[in-house]
């Protein structure tokens, strides 16, 4: 898909900061959280939640209320007028509501149509169902955890997750100790976003963020990431395969985590009124998924990459950042392998594999990080690729103009 006048307002998102699963987020409502958010972002940045033309939600795990999806959102956060899609594509959710508001307003009637997208998750505390099923022995129906039996088991592949970065890591010679050596560097990348009381993450993240399940008492706040490791090649070294026979250990992998993340949709002329700063333009020039073999998920990200780079007319080697996100150290391992760049040219600042993964809101974090690294760079052609269940990836390229 390719897009002409979509653009993104610099400045027109947002971020919590990701907590680990069954952590600081883990009590509250994933939806109500992600509207107060909302509401406080768009009144911080003067922004009246009437003034857009739909919302666009990005969600994977259920939570009670949500069958009611964007319209509830929209109402929540003030737009009472308005309604839109309930999307979910699992770990490729942000892309995708991005690509779908991008393509509204791409093929809308109106010069200065914004659309407000907001991705909101909680993987703790996930739903656990019941499915009637009168023909099981003694009618008892099919239980199903829906975060962690999915995690563990795609119904196509017949395999879990992990299984994935296996057979990836086994078939083109990956080790533990190159997992090791990528893990390590994404932590060492995080910590420049911690650098002058965390300067590089305060371009984007809503931070302090009050914990309030309630909506009566507020009991903590949340300042940064949680979960975050403390990484050293000798603390990695300790650690063994979680398979018997495997190459990936728990440090070369990411965590379940909780968040929420808002981003705005428009054109160029509203884009420009929408920026903080509107020397600067971020236009929205491609979007592509693809999937791999039965079995390969971290493989998926190469040929999605590779799709929307050829939508947006540009090769790898024009591509000043790339951010990916990579539940394990083996997608970027394999990624730098077939696509012909450095392991260090990949997520500076911070990646899913440091913070976590909240599922829904992963992506829309990334291309925010990979928005800034390209203002403070001084502009040019971004690249976010992330894998998904069932064998697939998406990809975005953007450029930004400063």
């Amino acid at each position: 898909m390719q897009y002409r006048n979509a653009y993104i307002p610099y400045g027109g998102y947002w971020s919590t900061p990701f907590c680990k699963w069954q952590g600081s987020f883990a009590n509250l409502h994933p939806m109500k959280f992600a509207a107060k958010v909302a509401r406080d972002a768009l009144a911080t940045r003067q922004l009246s939640a009437k003034n857009f033309d739909a919302l666009h939600l990005g969600t994977t795990v259920p939570s009670k209320s949500s069958f009611y999806g964007a319209p509830w959102m929209a109402s929540m956060i003030g737009a009472e007028n308005i309604t839109g899609p309930t999307i979910g594509q699992a770990c490729a959710t942000s892309a995708r509501v991005i690509a779908s508001a991008a393509f509204e307003v791409e093929t809308g009637d109106k010069t200065e149509s914004a659309i407000l997208c907001i991705t909101a998750d909680r993987t703790s505390n996930g739903p656990h169902l019941l499915y009637p099923n009168p023909a099981s022995p003694g009618g008892k129906g099919d239980a199903e955890d829906w975060v962690w039996d999915n995690f563990n088991w795609d119904p196509f592949a017949r395999n879990a997750m992990l299984d994935t970065a296996e057979n990836v890591a086994r078939e083109v010679g990956i080790s533990t100790e190159e997992q090791h050596e990528v893990a390590l560097l994404r932590y060492e990348q995080y910590q420049a976003a911690l650098m002058d009381d965390a300067a590089f993450q305060r371009r984007y993240m809503v931070s302090p963020v009050e914990i309030n399940p309630s909506g009566r008492k507020v009991i903590g706040t949340i300042k940064t990431d949680e979960g975050i490791f403390p990484t050293t090649f000798e603390g990695l070294a300790k650690l063994k395969p979680i398979l018997p026979e495997g190459s990936v250990t728990f440090g070369g992998q990411t965590f379940p985590a909780d968040g929420n993340a808002g981003m705005i949709i428009t054109t160029a002329e509203r884009a420009a009124k929408l920026s903080v700063n509107s020397a600067i333009t971020v236009q929205l020039l491609s979007f592509a998924q693809a999937r791999a073999k039965k079995g390969f998920m971290p493989m998926a990200n190469v040929p999605a990459s590779q799709r929307a780079l050829e939508l947006a007319g540009i090769g790898i080697s024009d591509v000043k950042t790339i951010k990916t996100h990579n539940p394990f150290a083996v997608n970027d391992i394999f990624f730098s392998r077939e696509m012909d760049v450095s392991k260090e040219a990949l997520n500076n600042y911070g990646s899913s594999l440091v913070w976590g993964h909240p599922q829904g809101p992963t992506g829309m974090r990334l291309i925010m990080e990979m928005i800034e690294e390209l203002a403070h760079l001084g502009g040019g052609y971004g690249l976010f690729t992330g894998c998904a269940a069932g064998d697939t990836a998406a990809a975005i390229v953007l450029r930004l103009d400063a």
